[in-house]
């Protein structure tokens, strides 16, 4: 099973490149970011003749998240973290098969010591007590999404440029190493440990063709997975079509 994650940055301009790359790469879940559609709008018909089913929580202009499976969902959705006061639609949590899946689109934050930035980190130690009880209840758990986060220093084409900047700061990395050591892991990391290897790139400066860019697209998998997955990459073809989203879609293979 093949499980992948894309921020879209608007699902209405990107239609046309998700409908693609769901032919061509042939995921059989994908989670989306940034689709910036309330749920009127949301393009489920559509997705369903390309055979995905959907489930989704959107909101119009800003943030905006959803899931789409070959395999049917189970009717229970979790689309806020529980306990915590955010109405941004940031979250989105269903059950696959045997699979629970959390779909995240991390706070920016903005930079660093900026109230948005410490929203980020309330935002992020929220989560990690949502998911510490989503792997009791759901040991087969795949967490992935824009995490806003790059992960090391090997995730970023110049460190010393980007050093305790926002993406790349100590408390935000501190904020992820917190949610792996619940028991999740870094399943691009599984099978590549080089750096030179992004999934954002900025718009600006030709950054992708250059490939000035950051990961900070993650899948992160449970301890009961990490076995069970045999290949994990980074599909940068998107992000050369006209008009792209500044991300890629990322992707773990699961037996």
């Amino acid at each position: 099973m093949k499980i992948a994650s894309w921020n879209v940055n608007s699902l209405n301009v990107r239609m046309a490149h998700l409908s693609q790359w769901l032919r061509e790469a042939q995921p059989d879940i994908v989670a989306l970011q940034e689709t910036k559609l309330d749920d009127e709008r949301f393009p489920d018909s559509d997705i369903a003749a390309l055979g995905y089913r959907s489930v989704f929580c959107g909101q119009k202009t800003y943030n905006g998240v959803a899931l789409l499976s070959r395999v049917p969902f189970a009717s229970e959705c979790i689309t806020a973290i529980p306990n915590f006061d955010d109405p941004q639609k940031r979250v989105l949590a269903a059950t696959v098969g045997d699979l629970r899946i959390v779909d995240l689109y991390v706070v920016n934050g903005e930079s660093v010591g900026s109230a948005k930035f410490d929203y980020k980190l309330k935002w992020l130690a929220a989560v990690r007590e949502w998911l510490r009880e989503e792997l009791v209840a759901h040991p087969n758990l795949v967490v992935l999404g824009d995490f806003n986060i790059a992960p090391d220093d090997r995730d970023v084409h110049d460190p010393k440029r980007w050093r305790e900047k926002i993406l790349c700061s100590t408390p935000e990395r501190d904020a992820l190493r917190a949610l792996l050591d619940l028991g999740l892991h870094d399943s691009f990391r599984l099978f590549n440990e080089d750096n030179g290897h992004y999934s954002w790139w900025d718009y600006r400066l030709a950054a992708f063709q250059r490939n000035w860019g950051l990961r900070i697209d993650l899948v992160l998998v449970s301890d009961a997975l990490k076995a069970r997955a045999t290949a994990a990459g980074i599909d940068t073809t998107p992000r050369g079509w006209e008009r792209p989203s500044d991300h890629t879609p990322v992707w773990v293979q699961i037996d």
